[in-house]
């Protein structure tokens, strides 16, 4: 007999299967009331199945109900989120160097590159090392998950 947990993550793999465009916006409590059981089961559900290395990318938006977009990224992607999440630090000629692969493999525009490097500058983020390079580790995930987002 299937859990509650698995039951939650085949719906919500269902309805990203069927979206046109791998993701999908939900509340909560509406799946909550669906499966009869309480919002924190959904996040659950959400936090433990539909993480990067799995291949989702889940984000939380406050107002408009509470909404919650999930979606699945390529395979190429999936790939660069899991390793960027098991990267705890990284330098600025690492960094450059990755953005610049991601770019050529034709994953961002060379316009959010530009941007991306700016931001990532050793004299942007004016922080001792080694703080710096966990901030730019952290900044670089943020932006290629967002980049992919689009």
């Amino acid at each position: 007999m299937a859990s509650m947990a698995d039951e939650i993550e085949a719906y919500l793999r269902a309805l990203i299967q069927n979206s046109p465009d791998g993701a999908i916006v939900i509340q909560r409590t509406q799946i909550a009331e669906r499966f009869d059981c309480v919002p924190s089961q959904i996040s659950y559900v959400l936090m433990t199945r539909f993480t990067p290395d799995r291949g989702y990318v889940v984000e939380g938006r406050r107002g408009g109900g509470g909404n919650i977009r999930v979606r699945k990224l390529e395979a190429e992607q999936q790939e660069l989120v899991a390793l960027l999440h098991k990267v705890e630090a990284i330098d600025q000629a690492r960094a450059f160097g990755l953005i610049v692969r991601v770019m050529e493999a034709g994953l961002i525009s060379e316009r959010e590159a530009g941007v991306m490097q700016s931001a990532l500058k050793r004299d942007v983020l004016q922080i001792d090392l080694p703080e710096r390079d966990r901030v730019r580790a952290r900044l670089l995930r943020a932006m290629l998950t967002a980049a992919f987002g689009e």
